[in-house]
């Protein structure tokens, strides 16, 4: 029986380390399935995301959503540090003799007691380890929690770095493709102000920006599931309108070069894909249509009133179906798996941009109207005391 604790204790604390140090410390994928994070997301993503998929409120369930990537964070600290107290008791009782203060038999109860004061550094010294072993154990479990902390302080913060780098992107594309941000509203606004180099720049940037979600997505896993700050705003949707925006240009927009869009193309096309690892998505061959000829034509006609003129006829056509077909599945099935919505290629209604919000503005334009009537009423001469 102390045998078998012993074994039981060293594959934990092994198990423990090994998924801790892939998810914290290696800075790439790992390939292996049975990893205590994996199978700690695939079995609470789910029902969490369900019962939040209930809230009809967008910005509740976007608020209520948004709180699994912290809480899960914690909770699989929580998850590591539980599993190695238990994993060290088992080791002082295969492998240790104690001595009590009050003289109580030691019992498993008390040792992961023990080892859990000793792996917080505690050290109460109501049960103390007697042989060589069990001590020797103890130091190294000290030392082992010590470090454990240590790694909890600076892994948050990285999380958050690279959480924060994210979002910045997320919110300039606010003003320059709309909320929620679409293919059309990007390439009307940018050709808008087109000085030969504009639209260049902006897919040059959003190239970095893809491979630094890549990387950090890649590295951190739990990134994923962070929200946006605003409900109709996600780390998917932006990768989506540059990968529609891209393949616009690209199927070809007369005097608009693509050369670089080629090139911003291919990044977002290969975050998306191995992002889709990540998460778990599954390829789903009834996926929606998201490009409808309406829409198509929509796109022609708003680029055209800026005096482009995107390319008609079956070989374009084909040409955008094709590259829509390499990333579409993948970015609905990231979407499907993590409760984000897919921005549409063109906006139909007339929802302002989130700059444009404000809690006051109604106050406001009321307190301006009021002020305008005052003074149209004193350039007549009307009193307003008058009307009381």
């Amino acid at each position: 029986m102390h045998i078998l604790a012993l074994i039981v204790g060293v594959v934990i604390i092994l198990t423990v380390l090994l998924d801790a140090f892939e998810t914290v410390v290696l800075p790439r994928r790992v390939q292996r399935h049975f990893r205590i994070t994996i199978l700690f997301y695939r079995n609470t993503w789910a029902p969490y995301a369900k019962l939040a998929s209930h809230i009809k409120s967008q910005t509740r369930r976007e608020t209520v959503l948004g709180y699994f990537g912290p809480l899960s964070m914690i909770a699989l600290l929580f998850i590591w540090a539980c599993g190695l107290i238990f994993a060290f008791a088992l080791l002082q009782y295969g492998g240790g003799a104690h001595l009590s203060l009050g003289n109580q038999p030691i019992t498993f109860r008390l040792l992961l007691y023990h080892s859990g004061e000793t792996f917080f550094t505690l050290g109460y010294g109501d049960v103390t380890p007697a042989s060589y072993f069990s001590r020797a154990l103890s130091v190294f479990e000290a030392g082992m929690g010590f470090g454990f902390l240590a790694i909890v302080i600076g892994y948050l913060p990285t999380i958050y770095t690279a959480f924060s780098r994210r979002e910045i992107e997320i919110s300039l594309l606010d003003a320059r493709a709309g909320s929620p941000p679409t293919a059309a509203e990007l390439l009307t606004r940018a050709l808008s102000s087109m000085d030969g180099g504009t639209l260049d720049r902006l897919f040059h940037d959003w190239e970095r920006w893809a491979a630094e979600v890549l990387e950090s997505h890649l590295s951190y896993p739990v990134l994923s599931f962070y929200r946006s700050q605003h409900s109709n705003q996600s780390w998917l949707g932006a990768l989506t309108v540059i990968l529609d925006a891209t393949a616009l240009v690209i199927a070809g927009i007369d005097g608009v070069s693509s050369e670089q869009a080629r090139w911003t193309y291919k990044m977002a096309r290969h975050a998306v894909v191995d992002l889709a690892q990540v998460v778990n998505a599954h390829y789903d061959p009834r996926f929606e249509e998201r490009l409808t000829a309406e829409d198509l034509t929509q796109i022609r006609t708003r680029l055209a009133d800026k005096g482009l003129k995107l390319g008609a006829g079956a070989e374009v056509e084909e040409k955008l179906h094709e590259l829509r077909m390499r990333y579409e599945p993948y970015v609905l099935g990231i979407a499907r798996n993590l409760y984000i919505s897919v921005p549409p290629w063109i906006r139909h209604d007339k929802v302002r941009d989130n700059w444009e919000a404000g809690p006051w503005d109604r106050m406001i334009q009321a307190q301006a109207l009021g002020r305008v009537s005052r003074e149209r009423q004193e350039r007549q001469g009307v009193s307003v005391d008058d009307h009381f």
